[in-house]
């Protein structure tokens, strides 16, 4: 009778032993959410770079963005002397371009293409490289961001490096301390539009509105004075310049860019730095993305690299074009 009880306890702890570590087998890891990306800024370079497996952080949620109808007309915190002619402009060519710096260089390393565009639009004081200069020009679209901002500005300031930050309204509303920051420093503020829509697609009025509604907040909010724009995407036409133009703001393109805004694609160090040194031509407009982990960490070699071979970098001083 003893042995039976022993041999039954003996059993009973083997089968509660063999059915928990079951249960435990079955036991199904929870489920990972997807990683979603946010809008990609597009810089018109088509350049195919290495992946970086460096862990990148967790991207914010854009505030929506609520459609409001375009009201006739809306004051300007600016003094023009007459409103645009709408009828004027609508007049001048309509076909969207996409602006790209790809193609073959001269014998300065220029592009071929930056060269014949500032030709055929300097009339509306659009540029996309200074011809004239010997300098080299930073400039950082800033859309959303993910701590590489404050990297960036204290590698301009500690090597004594101008650059223009080109903003659009989220990122000004949700950092101001890094827009005063960038003012108190010495770097120039411009306009990157508020909701980073493709200009040629919106009509005239909303195109002026959108740029006004941020030129306005960015005066009332910090005191300054925005005269210099740059269009999303890179996608404008004639009547878009004219229209910029006539709002007292010279629109500014690039001489150079490379595939640095995509979050989870991130090019190595060592690419990014040969890309950008060898790329160094006079007048140059740099166009990088202040989203870009390898910026922030390559930044300060390519500006040392980049002066090695003789350059020096400028203040993006394009003067306002007159208004009305």
């Amino acid at each position: 009778m003893k042995l039976t009880k022993k041999f039954m306890v003996f059993l009973l702890a083997a089968a509660l032993l063999f059915g928990a570590a079951g249960c435990a087998s079955r036991v199904e890891p929870p489920a990972v959410p997807e990683y979603e990306a946010p809008p990609a800024y597009q810089a018109g370079a088509d350049v195919e770079v290495a992946r970086r497996v460096t862990p990148l952080p967790e991207p914010p949620t854009p505030p929506a963005v609520e459609e409001e109808p375009e009201p006739e007309s809306r004051p300007l915190a600016r003094d023009i002397e007459r409103a645009p002619d709408f009828d004027a402009i609508a007049q001048l060519g309509a076909e969207p371009h996409g602006w790209g710096h790809g193609g073959p260089v001269d014998e300065r390393n220029r592009s071929a293409g930056a060269l014949m565009f500032q030709r055929r639009y300097v009339h509306l004081d659009a540029h996309f490289i200074k011809p004239d200069s010997e300098h080299i020009y930073l400039t950082f679209d800033q859309g959303f961001e993910y701590g590489f901002t404050p990297i960036i500005l204290d590698t301009l300031r500690d090597k004594g490096v101008p650059g223009a930050f080109f903003l659009t309204k989220h990122f000004a509303t949700e950092h101001p301390d890094l827009v005063q920051r960038m003012i108190d420093e010495g770097h120039v503020l411009a306009n990157h539009s508020v909701r980073h829509l493709r200009f040629p697609e919106m009509t005239l009025q909303g195109a002026m509105d959108d740029v006004m509604e941020f030129h306005n907040y960015v005066l009332e909010n910090f005191d300054y004075d925005m005269h210099l724009f740059r269009f999303p995407e890179g996608v404008f036409n004639e009547q878009t310049l004219a229209l910029l133009q006539s709002l007292g703001y010279t629109s500014v393109f690039w001489s150079f860019a490379y595939r640095d805004w995509e979050l989870d694609n991130q090019p190595l160090t060592i690419d990014a730095i040969n890309r950008m040194v060898t790329s160094a031509h006079p007048g140059a407009i740099y166009l990088l993305h202040s989203v870009s982990q390898t910026n922030s960490e390559v930044l300060g070699d390519v500006i040392d690299l980049i002066r090695a071979e003789g350059f020096e970098f400028g203040l993006l001083d394009l003067p306002a074009p007159e208004m009305g």
